[in-house]
């Protein structure tokens, strides 16, 4: 089974910042239904992997653009979202 890991610079500072998603990629069949529900389009099939089952996983082009309406997560029949509500402001995301 592969595993994608990010890649990084030796010696780079790493910025952490608000993801408001988390997708277990591994268990999603690519339905797309979630990418149809997308009011803001920041969801789409991550055509450069095949997860164990099979499938392009989806994944999040534009956290920025991502409210956290969680309509992606009320309609995906295999449950692989888990939504974070935006960190207030002048909190540490």
């Amino acid at each position: 089974m592969a595993v994608a890991v990010p890649r990084s610079t030796p010696g780079a500072t790493r910025v952490l910042t608000f993801q408001p998603l988390e997708i277990a990629a591994e268990r999603c069949k690519g339905c797309e239904l979630c990418i149809r529900a997308c009011p803001k389009h920041c969801l789409a099939l991550d055509t450069g992997l095949v997860n164990p089952l099979g499938y392009h996983p989806i994944r999040l082009t534009d956290a920025a653009a991502c409210t956290s309406c969680a309509l992606c997560a009320r309609i995906c029949p295999d449950v692989v979202f888990t939504v974070y509500a935006a960190p207030r402001r002048g909190e540490p995301a």
